[in-house]
């Protein structure tokens, strides 16, 4: 990896001072787009789709919610009369935040060219990373009114890096990269609203099956759900944190994290406050500690403190339910089958992530904290992060799902829905069949 230093510029201190291009079809700017997003079954990751290059063509991708910007493996396959690399100490390159020149020989082609700016395209599954070269192409989105997809609309010279093969390792069967949603200049909320100009702002909406898909959103709301229900109203608001040191598995020094991070104060079981080391709760000056939000982790994942401590909680609260063998990575698992079903999941007690205030909390609901394992068997969808991981609350997927999340770039603020199910509704109802 190149040792010249350079850094991201976080979102909520930066002006744009580099003018996006217009997009194609110029005279219809629209208020929002959408993407359909999937839960693929093997590795229980997130896919949504783009479509890029000259002739267009669907690109299917890891939704990385705190990636720093969109990357595809270059090296297999891309062809397309419209890429371009970015010259180094172009306008181009400032924008991503890249201060290194790579080299490659054996080009051009993409991926493989002279005088070019670099970034470091990051797996974050495997936390794998390279040197790539920063590059633009066409990308096409659907446009919505909220409620239906709405005609097509193009970037023209939208900022991508390309990857090469072996990042793909651990990514779905198919997927050609990631989709980066994260604090950066160039990642996909940035460059949407930049070149729209729209609300900088995006929301997450996953589907908890592999069958039915869930949606993302980018710009201001509604964000309607079948039977006509605008999910964005009614959202509980709390401040996103900026973490000051990179959690990237790759990053230069004085980087601040792309990661959404917010500011759990305490954990409640049934209404009870768990007893819990609560330095472990904040960011320290060597970016250690906190709670952050992800899509590539599957479960939530708690420092082994915190773990074993809502763990204890969770099953003195449930005492009445048999407890069978823990099947991995779970850690405590239950009979099923004196377990009650309710509307929002099973009858389980359930888990308050406490915010700002003792009024400002996320309620997970058995829905969100329990997996069906095998027939007749829940386990507590939580998993021990270890001694000592960066960050000490990881919330994973499953507890994400069919919550509707909004993240406004803007105020650097969350909204969130806390569970659709009482609203009788679902991630995967978005009207994805009918156009605007």
């Amino acid at each position: 990896m190149a040792s010249i230093p350079f850094h991201f510029l976080v979102l909520c201190s930066f002006i744009l001072s580099i003018t996006f291009p217009i997009p194609s079809g110029a005279s219809f700017r629209p208020k929002a787009l959408v993407l359909p997003v999937t839960k693929d079954s093997s590795t229980l990751q997130y896919l949504t789709t783009l479509h890029q290059r000259t002739p267009l063509v669907p690109v299917k991708l890891t939704l990385d919610l705190g990636g720093k910007f969109l990357w595809v493996d270059c090296n297999r396959g891309y062809s397309s009369s419209s890429y371009h690399h970015a010259r180094c100490r172009s306008a181009q390159c400032s924008l991503a935040g890249s201060k290194i020149c790579i080299s490659c020989f054996a080009g051009p082609l993409p991926g493989c060219n002279n005088n070019t700016c670099g970034l470091s395209p990051d797996n974050t599954v495997t936390r794998t990373s390279t040197d790539g070269e920063v590059a633009q192409d066409v990308v096409a989105v659907q446009s919505t009114d909220g409620s239906n997809p709405g005609r097509i609309v193009s970037v023209p010279k939208f900022l991508f890096t390309c990857g090469v093969t072996f990042l793909l390792q651990r990514l779905p069967s198919g997927a050609q990269g990631m989709a980066g949603l994260g604090r950066t200049r160039i990642s996909l909320p940035s460059q949407f609203s930049a070149s729209f100009s729209f609300d900088r702002k995006f929301a997450i909406c996953l589907s908890s099956s592999s069958s039915s898909g869930g949606v993302a959103f980018f710009g201001s709301g509604p964000y309607m759900m079948l039977p006509g229900i605008d999910v964005s109203k009614s959202l509980i608001y709390t401040p996103l944190i900026i973490n000051p040191v990179s959690t990237a598995s790759s990053y230069f020094a004085g980087e601040p994290s792309t990661e959404y991070f917010i500011g759990v104060k305490s954990i409640k079981v049934n209404g009870k406050q768990v007893p819990l080391n609560a330095s472990l709760l904040s960011i320290d000056q060597e970016g250690n500690g906190g709670t952050k939000i992800s899509t590539v982790n599957p479960y939530t994942m708690m420092q082994t403190s915190i773990y074993k401590a809502v763990v204890g909680a969770f099953v003195k609260e449930l005492s009445k339910v048999r407890r069978v063998m823990p099947v991995k990575p779970f850690g405590a698992c239950f009979d099923s089958t004196t377990i009650t079903s309710t509307r929002v999941g099973p009858g389980v007690p359930q888990i308050d992530l406490v915010l700002q205030s003792s009024s400002v909390y996320w309620r997970i609901f058995g829905a969100n904290s329990m997996v069906q394992v095998k027939e007749g068997v829940l386990c507590l969808g939580f998993v021990d992060g270890g001694l000592t991981p960066m960050t000490s609350i990881v919330i994973g997927g499953h507890q994400l799902e069919d919550n509707l999340l909004q993240f406004d770039l803007a105020t650097s603020r969350l909204g969130f829905s806390s569970s659709l199910l009482f609203r009788q509704t679902t991630c995967s109802n978005f009207n994805f069949t009918t156009k605007a």
